[in-house]
């Protein structure tokens, strides 16, 4: 097995999507398209950063490290297959970062989703309208119409942070599956080079 090809597999597979939760996280600041609600502060409080940060940023260095790893101009701790037994065990760390921005991505999306959107309620007030709720107004489409502005808040926060939700537990598994890579890399060995095969 070829650990090394298989990091960067795993690597350009995050990339896109770490760039999907950004763009996700950046949608939910402008519910129906509008700038309002972010300027005047009507946003849900797990809107700020759980796909930019988390599974967006932090995404981004585990997957270009990843990517670099099987390339012959990566040195890591040495150019022998000692070095790159070591390059293997220090991704882990990099796929430990990974796990812990999509574990952040996907803990604060399901939150989103408990929680419910920030909205104007019949009472002409700006509350969280199905914080007591547990999450079962997700089962009851008739309760979204109380919320009343902005419109379609409850299927534009459902809609993004189900993706959100959705994109950080692939990037948490794909990360997990590198952590084992990385090990199994190192302790092994790196096999794959031009000249060398190295086998558990």
């Amino acid at each position: 097995m070829c650990y090394g090809k298989c990091a960067r597999i795993i690597g350009y597979s995050l990339l896109p999507l770490a760039v999907l939760c950004i763009v996700a996280n950046i949608l939910l600041y402008f519910p129906n398209g509008e700038t309002k609600y972010a300027s005047e502060g009507h946003l849900s409080k797990f809107v700020w950063f759980t796909g930019i940060a988390g599974g967006g940023l932090l995404i981004f260095l585990p997957a270009l490290i990843f990517i670099r790893i099987d390339g012959d101009d990566w040195v890591g701790c040495g150019l022998d297959s000692c070095g790159k037994r070591c390059t293997m065990l220090s991704s882990v760390l990099a796929a430990l970062i990974g796990i812990a921005g999509s574990g952040y991505c996907a803990i604060g999306a399901a939150m989103g989703l408990a929680v419910g959107p920030l909205c104007l309620d019949s009472s002409n007030q700006w509350n969280y309208t199905f914080i007591n709720t547990e999450g079962q107004y997700l089962l009851d489409r008739s309760t979204w119409s109380e919320c009343i502005e902005p419109k379609h808040a409850v299927e534009w926060n459902v809609s993004l942070f189900s993706i959100l939700l959705a994109l950080g537990g692939v990037e948490f598994i794909l990360c997990l599956v590198q952590v084992i890579n990385g090990m199994l890399g190192g302790l092994c060995g790196y096999c794959c080079t031009h000249h060398q095969q190295y086998d558990c």
